[in-house]
């Protein structure tokens, strides 16, 4: 028997395969799977066909053989010593034939799964992840593009996106949710140290807030002085606020003390776990949607999409 990786054979064999001498094709699988399951109707289950199905091409292979591949014994099945011997050469030949096909599948370059994202989602979330992606599925080759946060999902050049949405999707696009949305404040210890002892969440309305503008329809201080309870100043007309155009800016200001920063996300975990960022209040507002990861339905089953998905679902 040839070996699949015996190319230079291969190709200098020109000698005609009399396929007239090949037993039925389609009966192999249904033999394999009821000698591996030692049973016609787990053989019927698995390859979802019906018992008759699964018999008659049982019956059909044996008839082309001109012997028995298995013996009867009431309700059970067993393989002849004909079988036993057939058994192993079609495990091989399914075998070479199902390794060749990988084979040359992997082989074809699989175009890149285009990923979108938000600015800060990239820098501060997905980005410093993907060397570990990388090395893991090094076949699936990513493109990455990134966007302000009021941008919707770009069907015509995007397969996949992770976004915030606040809609319903049309009917043609899934959804996954990835991350909870709460929306809390981030200073630097050190601005910390300039707020009162303990404050109370309305006490911050008094101090530099720094504003991503492209969020603002999303999630904004307005509505989170709102959520507060027991917030004696309910309009909030006289907030300090310095509007810039992604968290990500946003965040590199709180860090060095110029204001307080509003975050939807674990964008700031890193910086929080590290020190460099604390938490002032433990007041926190619920978005008004959700994160998730959106993607076309007609890529469901696409091993690149459904891969990076579970992917992500881990990080």
């Amino acid at each position: 028997m040839k070996s699949i990786g015996n190319q230079g054979q291969q190709e200098n064999d020109t000698s005609k395969i009399d396929l007239r001498q090949l037993p039925p094709l389609k009966s192999l699988k249904g033999f394999e799977a009821t000698a591996r399951l030692g049973s016609v109707r787990g053989a019927a289950e698995e390859l979802s066909l019906t018992h008759p199905a699964i018999s008659h091409q049982i019956q059909t292979l044996e008839d082309s053989l001109g012997v028995k591949l298995f013996s009867r014994e009431g309700r059970h099945i067993r393989l002849t010593n004909e079988g036993k011997e057939y058994y192993q050469f079609v495990r091989q030949a399914l075998g070479i034939l199902i390794s060749a096909t990988e084979q040359i599948r992997s082989s074809i370059s699989q175009p890149s799964l285009r990923v979108q994202t938000y600015i800060t989602t990239s820098i501060r979330w997905l980005a410093p992840r993907l060397p570990k992606f990388k090395k893991h599925y090094p076949d699936i080759e990513l493109e990455v593009s990134t966007y302000n946060a009021n941008w919707g999902f770009d069907e015509k050049h995007a397969d996949i996106a992770i976004i915030y949405r606040t809609d319903d999707l049309p009917d043609h696009l899934s959804w996954q949710p990835i991350f909870e949305s709460s929306v809390f404040p981030v200073c630097s210890p050190e601005f910390l140290a300039e707020l009162p002892s303990s404050p109370k969440p309305y006490e911050l309305s008094q101090y530099p807030l720094i504003s991503v503008y492209t969020e603002n329809k999303y999630w904004n201080w307005e509505d989170w002085f709102d959520s507060i309870d027991d917030n004696p100043n309910t309009h909030n007309t006289d907030l300090k606020i310095l509007e810039v155009d992604t968290l990500a800016a946003a965040l590199e200001m709180a860090i060095v003390g110029e204001g307080i920063a509003l975050v939807n996300g674990p964008f700031a975990d890193k910086d929080i776990a590290s020190g460099r960022l604390v938490i002032p209040v433990s007041h926190q507002d619920k978005g008004a949607g959700e994160w998730g990861i959106v993607y076309h339905k007609n890529l469901a089953k696409d091993q690149r999409v459904t891969t990076f998905i579970q992917w992500l679902l881990e990080q």
